[in-house]
């Protein structure tokens, strides 16, 4: 991947709610601007992984990659010649289009509500099947694939979790989608966190009082991702 113009946008939305996502509306927005933005040139991806959730990892898959980690970094195609059954085929099957996908991607936008304090199980599913050993460093040089890949993490919360709150260290959400990239390969300054605090403000009494920090998150969250729609 190289320092150029991005043209690939992977999106992944992983809210489970059919209508009123804020996280949704938010991926949304950024899509649409960075389409517009870069014309008949951009090529967009779109998972929706609680409408077409990716399937669990099998036994199978955990073989594979056990074998794989034993020859060090491989190509893909090394990796599929050894699988040594049908389960395991059909595993490699599931997740080297969806590594290839992720791969190939400039830019990478993904929208996570917080779910009991972590990313939703879809969302997860995801991140555990394009999660094979070595798939993101080049089998002939060691080079990380994903470092040049811009990242939008989306972390949308109904509650307030965010630095110098009193249940920032229950956020189990951002800090792991951050670790995990980082661990992936992609650069710290291609990573980009984009919050929206206290989203349920409005229909949980016990919030009410808190709705002008919420309007005042979205805002912020809105601009910021217009910024990046606009740069990246």
């Amino acid at each position: 991947m190289t320092s150029a113009l991005p043209t690939t946008l992977l999106h992944l939305d992983s809210s489970i709610s059919p209508d009123g996502s804020v996280s949704r509306t938010l991926t949304a927005r950024f899509a649409a601007a960075w389409r517009a933005r870069h014309g008949a040139a951009a090529r967009t991806g779109h998972l929706d992984l609680a409408a077409e959730p990716v399937p669990p990892l099998r036994s199978a898959f955990d073989l594979l990659g056990r074998r794989t980690e034993r020859k060090g970094v491989l190509t893909l195609d090394e990796i599929g010649d050894l699988t040594e059954t049908p389960e395991e085929e059909a595993e490699w099957a599931l997740s080297r289009p969806l590594i290839e996908q992720l791969r190939a991607a400039d830019v990478l936008l993904i929208g996570s509500p917080m779910y009991n304090l972590t990313i939703p199980t879809g969302l997860k599913a995801w991140i555990d099947r394009v999660s094979f050993p070595g798939v993101y460093r080049d089998a002939a040089t060691g080079e990380a694939l994903l470092r040049n890949t811009r990242v939008v993490l989306v972390a949308v919360r109904g509650g307030g979790y965010g630095p110098g709150t009193p249940l920032e260290h229950w956020d189990f959400q951002v800090p792991y989608l951050k670790a995990y990239f980082e661990r992936s390969g992609v650069a710290p300054e291609n990573l980009h966190v984009v919050t929206a605090e206290l989203t349920r403000s409005e229909d949980i009494p016990a919030l009410h009082g808190l709705r002008h920090i919420a309007v005042e998150s979205l805002a912020r969250a809105e601009a910021t991702l217009d910024a990046l729609a606009a740069s990246l």
